[in-house]
């Protein structure tokens, strides 16, 4: 099959001038940073002056993502930088909660009730609906810059001015720069919600990590795993930040909750479900193009092919995994609503209200007007257009087509032009 030739990654100079110094320290006899367990818990520990990580069930998933960054991810010197501090950063939230949390054992007691999860594969109109969401007063969504610095937990008092918004937008914009072409194809902010992904990625199982790196190995084992564990943690993370700035309910979103649904049901019985659904055909070029973006940044090595092989099975598996846990839960089928990318886009709210009427909740007009106003403020394409085809990721429509056959017809997902 031909593709496509696509343009290798921009590099901002900083990033250029980093690598060069790396290469050039190898040539002298530098080994580079090291990404093995004790030296990556040790520098955790060092940075935050603590040393309980609590459970140890996020041993075995740090271990295999350790492993398969130094065998598969073939990263250059700023990318091994970048994990390692991405890697240092995710432990030491789970030193500073697991140390809160011991300080403050009433956090426990926190409960979440009825919270609300939109799911979906990835460029199927979650982050709108997910957006609209976050703006009923009534709803508390997890925003980036809480999660990004969780400790000590946010204050009611002082949630719309926390100086650690500014200290996370300042990260957000080096992100930006890092990869310029990320913000159109994904806008970041400090004041946005965040996924679940990271949440959980500090339970070291989240596919947060296969779009930053070419982790193939560990990927190919995290979807194959028992994601009690990282459903545990991720309902920890929320007690830890509702501890002190609570709301109604707790509005969530994350593609990764798409094939775990019994995890997920098992930690939130009570969860509120919506899914979206769109046509793979544009999904997986989509998302490709997002991994290729992301993966520029820590890698000289970067494969289209194998990026649009990897999501083709990664979302597909995915996929299967929850439409088989859905079919074996009829009793639970009212905890679920499907919504339609087509539908999200012509009538967003119309779509919110849909939500609001399934599921027996109330909206008020406070809330419906600032959604009106969001949605009046965000004119769609505002962040650029983000041009990507099938055959630029070696991916042939037939085959993408037949992979997620039982998956267009279960939910009747229309064709969209390619």
């Amino acid at each position: 099959m031909s593709t496509s030739r696509l343009a290798a990654p921009f590099r901002p100079l900083p990033l250029r001038a980093a690598n060069a110094l790396g290469r050039g320290l190898g040539r002298m006899g530098w080994g580079g940073l090291r990404l093995d367990e004790d030296r990556v818990l040790q520098l955790a520990c060092r940075q935050t002056k603590l040393d309980d990580f609590g459970s140890d069930s996020f041993l075995p998933g740090l271990r295999k993502l350790l492993a398969s960054l130094e065998c598969d991810a073939q990263l250059n010197p700023f990318g091994r930088f970048f994990a390692r501090r991405q890697l240092g950063e995710l432990l030491g939230h789970r030193l500073r909660l697991v140390e809160h949390r011991k300080r403050h054992p009433e956090v426990a007691a926190q409960e979440i009730r009825r919270p609300l999860f939109v799911v979906g594969l990835p460029r199927t109109g979650t982050s709108l609906l997910y957006a609209l969401l976050a703006r009923d007063p009534a709803h508390r969504a997890p925003l980036s810059w809480e999660v990004d610095e969780p400790c000590p937990p946010p204050e009611t008092a002082t949630y719309a001015n926390d100086p650690r918004i500014a200290h996370t937008e300042a990260r957000m914009q080096q992100l930006r720069q890092l990869a310029p072409g990320f913000q159109e194809i994904h806008p970041v902010g400090s004041l946005m919600p965040q996924e679940c992904i990271v949440l959980t990625a500090s339970e070291f199982m989240s596919i947060r990590f296969e779009m930053c790196f070419d982790v193939a190995s560990y990927q190919e084992w995290l979807v194959d795993q028992d994601m009690a564990p990282a459903y545990r943690w991720h309902r920890r993370f929320l007690q830890h930040l509702q501890s002190r700035c609570p709301g109604e309910r707790w509005v969530l979103k994350s593609p990764g909750h798409l094939g775990p649904v019994d995890a997920l049901l098992a930690t939130y019985p009570d969860a509120l479900i919506v899914q979206t659904h769109r046509d793979p055909l544009r999904v997986v070029p989509s998302v490709s193009s997002l991994e290729y973006c992301m993966r520029g940044v820590a890698s000289d090595a970067v494969d289209p092919v194998a990026i649009g092989r990897q999501q083709l099975h990664l979302w597909s598996t995915l996929i299967d995994q929850g439409m088989r846990a859905r079919a074996g839960r009829p009793d639970q089928a009212g905890q679920f609503l499907d919504l339609h990318f087509h539908e999200i886009v012509a009538d967003p709210l119309g779509c919110v209200r849909r939500i609001y009427r399934h599921f027996d909740l109330e909206l008020t007009s406070r809330a419906e007007a600032r959604m009106h106003a969001f949605v009046a403020e965000s004119p769609r394409a505002g962040h650029g257009v983000h041009d990507y085809s099938l055959a630029r990721f070696g991916l042939d429509a037939e085959a993408v087509s037949q992979t997620f056959k039982s998956y267009r017809e279960r939910f009747g997902v229309r064709p969209e032009p390619t």
